[in-house]
């Protein structure tokens, strides 16, 4: 009983040394800065956005498929004919060009882009040996891949916790399925997904 007591003795005075601490340490913690959420969510648009708005501007000039027309071993298509390095090279630029604008530097923003255009490209290598046309819808693996992976591996640089990334993927999935059939009834997408 007596060390239970002489315990408490020692464990109040310093809860109490913490009750002192200001309560901004403690919301640095707790409450959500929406900024970075903010951040790479446009980043992740202009990533992804893109190839879409540069296949509009310029059709089919310069748009040289990334994996010129190689077959992988099941006799499809590698990646398809909508992977064009135009795409790749202009979303890297454009989304680097835009970083410095939300305080981002223009490696991180680079960095989105590269890991984006990677992830798409990991999707579509997926939908080919799923036997899904190029272009094809396949809710999830279009969005998760080209706005997860490049949201974990700069993490740090953007300032995010785990479950920013969790809401930023979630809205990032929404928003795609969203703004597509919007684009698509602008007529500057093919297809509204």
């Amino acid at each position: 009983m007596y060390q239970i007591v002489e315990a408490l003795e020692v464990e109040l005075p310093a809860a109490a040394c913490l009750s002192s601490v200001p309560n901004s340490v403690w919301r640095q913690d707790t409450e959500m800065d929406l900024w970075p959420i903010l951040q790479s969510l446009v980043l992740l648009t202009f990533a992804n956005g893109t190839p879409v708005i540069a296949k509009r501007i310029f059709g089919s000039q310069l748009a040289f498929p990334l994996d010129a027309g190689v077959r992988f071993v099941d006799g499809r298509p590698l990646l398809g004919q909508s992977k064009t390095i135009r795409g790749i090279a202009l979303s890297v630029a454009v989304t680097a060009a835009v970083a410095p604008a939300l305080g981002v530097s223009v490696a991180t923003g680079a960095l989105v882009a590269c890991l984006a255009m990677l992830g798409d490209l990991l999707s579509s290598f997926t939908k080919r040996r799923l036997k899904l046309p190029s272009s094809a819808q396949a809710i999830g693996l279009d969005q998760i891949p080209e706005s997860l992976l490049p949201l974990v591996v700069c993490q740090n640089a953007l300032s995010l916790r785990w479950v920013d990334i969790v809401i930023c993927v979630g809205i990032f999935l929404v928003g795609e399925l969203i703004i597509s059939r919007v684009l698509y009834m602008l007529h500057i997408r093919d297809q509204p997904y």
